[in-house]
């Protein structure tokens, strides 16, 4: 069973940049689809971004297509989440997900994740 934390959230302003990481405490992320998806009060969780283990096959949301840029590191067991631009709507709480997405054809969607970590809250003032 793969265990997943995420770190690097906290509070910044209004086009300002936060770095998130998600990393294995236990288990690997070899072969995983891994994503990151969202979610704010009262709101659906939603899909922000996805990458396959090789690293070749990545999908954004359109919402933060051009300002956020996925990226992992197999040897070290960590995903990346690089957020620039920040907006406001981009507050929420950030999910790590890991699973076999690519095997599915559920990249955009938490039914293609088997694995979640608990989250990271980032907070972006105006």
């Amino acid at each position: 069973q793969v265990q997943l934390v995420e770190s690097g959230g906290g509070l910044v302003q209004a086009g300002g940049s936060l770095r998130l990481s998600c990393a294995a405490s236990e288990g690997t992320f070899s072969g995983y689809t891994m994503a990151w998806f969202r979610q704010a009060p009262g709101k659906e969780r939603e899909f922000v971004a996805t990458i396959k283990w090789s690293g070749d096959v990545i999908y954004y949301a359109d919402s933060v297509k051009g300002r956020f840029t996925i990226s992992r590191d197999n040897a070290k067991n960590t995903v990346y989440l690089q957020m620039n631009s920040l907006k406001s709507e981009d507050t929420a709480v950030y999910v790590c997900a890991a699973g076999l997405a690519h095997r599915y054809g559920t990249y955009y969607y938490a039914s293609g994740y088997n694995y979640w970590g608990q989250g990271t809250q980032v907070t972006v003032s105006s």
